[in-house]
């Protein structure tokens, strides 16, 4: 099957009217107050519906994936006003990070330590959620924002109906109150879980069937290895590595039906800044579906000067 590169007019004239420069700290959404102003929401209402958007077509929309929700300047990794900021500019895949508190709450955050992204210091496994709230997070450069440190379940509610997570589960949560807190949300059919292992892929599928996983596929061998999980392709999504992909062994997973998530972020980001935004086109051009990336807003204005056409992709987009 012929690939075919395809955008959605609508999504055109959104960038169109964008810059690529972030959005002052003032302007982020009022996410508490429920002020929406964002025409780039992606609705999937149902598992079915996720299933249905992750298999590769011919008419598939490429898409940018945030890195930790897509920090800018004034805007903190892991929160909601970021996430939002994001989602003002592109629709988007948030990638998030859950950590555990000392009593057992479970909260946006990436690292052991809360030193680097808040305004605390010490391990967040030790700290409680009460005391979490009286922290404030801080920017990529260090500076001190307004915002809170979220919980999984804010998170999650916020964004139904707006944008698809991927949910990366830090070592010390359970699955277990992963899995809980998605289904008492009822957030089925918008968070995928993260693995980095076939091993971790099981568990998580044998914990939650329904649930669509993303996995580390990087070469013809994991692909075989994959298929002795007993997984099915169609709760896949396909985390190709942090290289770019020869475009056979891409055009071998779209074969499954199955989407691919290149990451950008790092190397191949830095390229791009020295290079020209451009590059992430021929990402796309030779298989990448999704660039997760920690340029979110710059890598979808490069996407969307690929040409456009009417995409069965495209109901599950809110204008």
């Amino acid at each position: 099957m012929k690939n075919k590169f395809l955008w959605i007019p609508f999504l055109l004239l959104v960038f169109g009217s964008c810059s690529q420069k972030p959005l002052e700290h003032q302007e982020v959404l009022e996410v508490e107050s429920g002020v929406e102003t964002t025409e780039n929401y992606i609705k999937v209402g149902s598992v079915e519906e996720a299933r249905d958007f992750y298999t590769w077509t011919s008419d598939r929309i490429p898409m940018v994936s945030a890195h930790r929700g897509g920090p800018y300047p004034g805007f903190p990794e892991n929160s909601i006003e970021t996430f939002a900021n994001v989602v003002k500019y592109t629709p988007t895949i948030v990638e998030l990070d859950v950590a555990m508190t000392k009593d057992g709450v479970l909260v946006l955050m990436h690292d052991d330590k809360l030193d680097r992204t808040t305004t605390g210091k010490g391990l967040v496994s030790d700290a409680t959620y009460e005391e979490i709230q009286t922290l404030f997070l801080k920017d990529e450069d260090g500076n001190v924002t307004d915002f809170k440190v979220p919980t999984f379940e804010e998170a999650l509610i916020w964004s139904k109906g707006k944008a698809l997570l991927t949910v990366d589960i830090k070592q010390s949560v359970p699955y277990e109150k992963i899995i809980e807190a998605v289904r008492e949300t009822e957030s089925e059919a918008h968070a995928a879980l993260i693995t980095y292992s076939f091993a971790a892929a099981k568990k998580l599928h044998s914990m939650a069937p329904e649930l669509m996983l993303s996995v580390t596929i990087r070469n013809e061998e994991e692909i075989e290895r994959f298929e002795e999980t007993g997984i099915p392709w169609t709760r896949v999504i396909a985390f190709t590595g942090v290289t770019e992909r020869p475009q056979e062994f891409n055009r071998a997973l779209h074969e499954k039906g199955v989407f691919t998530i290149l990451g950008v972020l790092g190397n191949l980001d830095k390229s791009a800044i020295a290079r020209g935004d451009q590059l992430y086109t021929s990402f796309v051009q030779k298989g990448a579906d999704i660039l997760a990336t920690d340029r979110p807003i710059e890598a979808a204005a490069a996407i969307k000067t690929l040409a456009p056409s009417k995409s069965s992709k495209s109901k599950y987009f809110k204008k």
